[in-house]
């Protein structure tokens, strides 16, 4: 094996574990006895945050005076950076693990687009037509599948699946926003390190009075307070180190599909070990879904050659469709 093909293989076995690792994340939260969605959320992307802002201290100071200057963005980022973590997870709680996830990264890709074309005034092309046709398609198919899934279901759980699924809209959206902020500093010429830990750091100090609030049961118990330290310290701090290292050494391209691997992950671990049933047609809803990640993110033939983006550029749209 050749030193690039080594380089290779790192970086793609990095994007992979990272990918896995975020797809544990649902089924992580529900060992959590008596912890609030919102709890769950708040120390996951709290905590989680601001370690990744230590991790990114010094490029911080360095960049302080760029940072302070684009303060309106900075803090719509962070508003969504706080935001999102209490829409995923209270998505998963209302519409199951693998709807909860599916939905919310289904739809941060289709909500890049559109934030792009009224922001940027980028036009919306017949292959994101297509992609959102596919990712409408199969959500539409998850909602009803779910609510037919329970057994002898009632007007409470289609309202509590309806609920969870506009959640993971919401979290998709504001996933998407906080990447379009962060590219938006990068572009700024503040480093991205700087520029995602800034984000980062800012939205994980708004979470800590909903965890001041909502976190007591996390100390209930060992189980509760082990569910805590892995969701600060694995999905968001691990994992996102992992995907920007992968990203280094792989195409961005190439990154983003790897990372559709997330949804399979979590849609499995809910079937397997929470013990979720979906139905035949809740199946097809998530390949529908996940589908249209592929629609939205393969390279088309003929673009190939174009102009390389700036590593941060690269890295930013990669992050638009992964966690």
């Amino acid at each position: 094996m050749t030193s690039k093909n080594s380089v290779s293989f790192v970086g793609f076995a990095c994007v992979l574990l990272a990918s896995a690792l975020w797809g544990t994340t649902g089924t992580t939260a529900t060992f959590a006895s008596g912890v609030s969605p919102l709890g769950i959320g708040a120390v996951a992307m709290g905590f989680g945050g601001l370690l990744l802002a230590l991790t990114a201290l010094h490029s911080i100071v360095k960049s302080r005076t760029r940072i302070a200057a684009q303060w309106p963005m900075l803090v719509l980022g962070s508003a969504s950076v706080a935001i999102y973590p209490l829409a995923f997870y209270s998505s998963m709680h209302l519409a199951g693990v693998a709807i909860g996830t599916v939905i919310s990264i289904g739809s941060a890709p289709l909500a890049a687009s559109l934030i792009e074309r009224f922001f940027d005034g980028q036009k919306l092309t017949t292959r994101w037509l297509l992609g959102a046709a596919a990712g409408l398609a199969g959500a539409v198919l998850l909602t009803f599948s779910e609510s037919a899934g329970h057994d002898g279901a009632n007007a409470q759980d289609a309202t509590a699946v309806l609920y969870g699924i506009l959640l993971g809209l919401v979290s998709g959206l504001l996933y998407a926003l906080y990447s379009w902020v962060a590219r938006r500093l990068m572009q700024a010429g503040i480093p991205p390190r700087a520029a995602m830990g800034s984000i980062f750091g800012v939205g994980g100090l708004a979470l800590l009075p909903v965890l001041a609030f909502t976190g007591a049961p996390l100390l209930a118990s060992w189980t509760n307070i082990a569910v805590g330290v892995y969701m600060a310290l694995v999905p968001v701090l691990v994992a996102y180190v992992l995907f920007a290292y992968g990203l280094a050494r792989v195409s961005a391209t190439m990154a983003t599909t790897l990372s559709l691997l997330e949804p399979v992950i979590a849609a499995v671990l809910a079937v397997v070990i929470v013990g979720e049933r979906l139905p035949a047609e809740g199946w097809i809803g998530i390949g529908l879904i996940v589908g249209s990640l592929f629609i939205l993110t393969l390279p088309i033939p003929g673009r190939r050659r174009r102009a390389r983006p700036e590593r941060s550029d690269a890295a930013i749209d990669a992050a638009l469709i992964t966690r």
